[in-house]
């Protein structure tokens, strides 16, 4: 029994050096040891804890409240009604939430949305100035006004959310597409991507169909959906449609593959061809390609982060095709490809997480010019409205 108990610490301490030795733990022992980047990222926490958090901290509904003897939530309320699940009361539309009577109500730490006009407080009332119509201390703005009343600071912290929402989701779509197109372009190169020829063949023919039945006819919709502030949602149908077309004639080829005439290979050059197509991107300016399509959609945050995350993608595929041409060639991936695994498993598994150093530094470099656009795009008028920043 002591033998066995020895035995099993052995076992114990040796798959912990393991795990101590993997490439993520020797990620994070260096991550560590830089102090100015620990606490950037504990900034960015805080930031984001913020943003997730905006509405909790301020807002002029009470995060709980009771009314006529009934206890209600009306921000998480909120929630429900601008998903269409229930509608405000008659009372609640028509009285502003400062006027009703509580019995009880416990207001977030800004008692303030960024809405809210302050009747009294007009024309930049800085935060040390005389405010007038004050209670008390707390429902003092405590970085002032603009000129129409509106708290600065309640302001602030919905911004960081439509700030940080728009980095992290337009950056997640754009590292999607530029990590798949990417890793494809530098792990097979020019002569490593063998296709058959019916496969090839049904490929090219379906995904005509595809753009077609996925994104032209349904361009109506997609351009109603916009105006209504529906377009995600017509998009992903687009997108499955598109994704359907290809998966049928995917699985037709294997089908047919087993004809000897059918089942030769041919090669594709599919880093020249990549590479050709985000040359052709890059040519044309970010700034302008973002303003042609913004100008034929619907102004709201989800068409900017969707668009911003079409556009910015190219960047990514290079850092990591880069690596990819080197990660290739190292001696696990020929381990890898000698014992039989898939090359889907290889890209993903063993290639991809050993090439991502540099990209995420172009990620978290692209978030802050991701946020950079939008707030230029809502200067000029044609990007997030105001209206729809406090809503969203």
């Amino acid at each position: 029994m002591f033998f066995n108990k020895k035995k099993d610490d052995v076992i114990e301490q040796i798959i912990k050096n393991n795990n101590d030795q993997s490439y993520w733990a020797n990620v994070n022992r260096q991550f560590k040891k830089n102090r100015l980047a620990v606490w950037s990222l504990r900034v960015f926490f805080v930031i984001l804890f913020i943003a997730l958090t905006a509405d909790f901290l301020a807002n002029e509904k009470p995060i709980v409240c009771k009314i006529d003897n009934q206890v209600s939530f009306p921000i998480f309320k909120q929630y429900a009604v601008d998903l269409g699940i229930t509608n405000w009361e008659k009372e609640f539309v028509i009285k502003k939430w400062s006027e009703h009577d509580y019995q009880f109500a416990i207001f977030p730490l800004i008692p303030y949305s960024p809405t809210t006009m302050d009747k009294y407080n007009r024309q930049y009332v800085g935060p040390f100035d005389k405010q007038r119509n004050i209670k008390s201390f707390r429902w003092r703005h405590l970085m002032g006004t603009d000129e129409l009343g509106r708290d600065v600071t309640s302001g602030m912290i919905h911004g960081a959310r439509i700030a940080v929402s728009v980095g992290v989701i337009a950056m997640a779509i754009a590292s999607f597409i530029g990590i798949f197109i990417g890793s494809l372009a530098g792990y097979f190169g020019d002569n490593r991507l063998k296709v058959s020829i019916i496969r090839l063949l049904l490929n090219s023919i379906s995904i005509i169909f595809a753009v077609f039945y996925g994104f032209i006819t349904r361009a109506y919709a997609i351009g109603v959906a916009s105006k209504e502030g529906g377009m995600l949602g017509e998009l992903l149908k687009s997108v499955l449609i598109f994704l359907g077309i290809m998966v049928l004639a995917n699985v037709l080829a294997s089908i047919l593959k087993k004809t000897p005439f059918f089942s030769r290979k041919i090669t594709i050059p599919v880093d020249i061809l990549i590479m050709r197509f985000i040359e052709v991107l890059n040519s044309i300016p970010t700034l302008l390609l973002i303003l042609s399509i913004v100008a034929i959609t619907k102004p709201s945050i989800i068409n900017v982060m969707v668009i911003i995350g079409l556009v910015g993608w190219t960047g990514i595929a290079r850092f990591i095709r880069a690596e990819l041409l080197r990660v290739r060639s190292l001696e696990y991936i020929e381990a890898a490809q000698a014992m039989g695994f898939s090359e889907a498993r290889i890209i993903f598994r063993h290639a991809i997480p050993n090439a991502l150093t540099p990209v995420l530094i172009a990620i978290a470099f692209g978030v802050a010019s991701a946020i950079l656009t939008e707030a230029f795009l809502s200067f000029l008028g044609i990007g997030v409205d105001v209206a729809e920043d406090v809503t969203w």
